[in-house]
């Protein structure tokens, strides 16, 4: 039973987090003295990355994304954003005007997109001149890594192995993602290694309830219920800690320039 993101059922699985300061913090690396002042965020889902471009001091972003429940959703979190709208459109015609922004972000897009050629060639028309595209998903090797605790993400495939394959299905490589952005235009492409904070939880019990409600995470939907029931029983023995826990996902990110 894969996601469906126009399910209003899901909506608040993608809002309701906060952006840690460590994206934030690399962020404004990857800017680096660049002047932004229009950013898109392509596939922004429920809205959370658009509402921090926003606030880090970006004077106009707009978000875009295939699902209306999930624009309704955006549209809400963001509320008290004067410089932040969003609309409806797919990432490949986003209907935007050629070279309106600064910064486009594509940010757990890719891997749901076949067509990356399409994709990215409509970034480069909505970049201007020497505009930045940021390109955040994961690959097979950021997926598949072991369990810990602070990995919590590696123990669904040590419990499920066959959620592995289907992970492994829609992931990209890397070099499928650096061909593509060099196929259409773009210049001095780096990737860059990511531990992003995904949530800090004030106890194991926190995290069993939020795994419970398959909370941001679009692979537990592939899970019957008594299948999560047993992922929560498994995570349960192999965090030895009650205390605090702060859950980390590996990403890679690369970047590219409009020359």
């Amino acid at each position: 039973m894969a996601i469906n993101f126009h399910d209003s059922n899901v909506k608040s699985s993608y809002s309701s987090r906060e952006v840690s300061k460590d994206w934030e913090q690399c962020l404004m690396q990857w800017i680096g003295d660049n002047e932004l002042n229009q950013a898109v965020d392509i596939g922004c889902g429920g809205g959370i990355y658009t509402k921090a471009l926003a606030e880090m001091g970006i004077k106009r972003v707009t978000g875009i994304d295939f699902s209306e429940v999930m624009i309704e959703e955006a549209r809400a979190n963001s509320s008290h954003l004067d410089q932040v709208d969003f609309a409806i459109g797919p990432a490949d015609h986003t209907r935007l005007p050629d070279e309106f922004a600064d910064i486009v972000l594509e940010r757990a897009l890719i891997h749901h997109i076949e067509d990356l050629t399409s994709c990215f060639k409509e970034v480069h028309r909505v970049l201007r001149e020497n505009g930045l595209i940021i390109v955040q998903d994961r690959t097979s090797e950021d997926c598949l890594l072991r369990g810990n605790q602070t990995h919590i993400r590696g123990y669904i495939f040590e419990r499920f192995p066959h959620l592995a394959q289907i992970e492994t299905d829609r992931r990209h490589d890397s070099q499928t993602v650096v061909s593509a952005l060099e196929k259409v235009g773009f210049t001095s492409i780096e990737e860059i290694k990511l531990w992003e904070t995904r949530k800090m939880y004030v106890s194991k019990d926190e995290l069993l309830t939020d795994i419970r409600s398959r909370t941001g995470r679009s692979i537990l939907h592939e899970l019957s219920d008594e299948e999560l029931h047993q992922l929560v029983g498994y995570i349960d023995v192999q965090l030895s800690t009650t205390e605090k826990i702060v859950e980390k996902d590996c990403w890679t990110v690369w970047k590219g320039i409009k020359g």
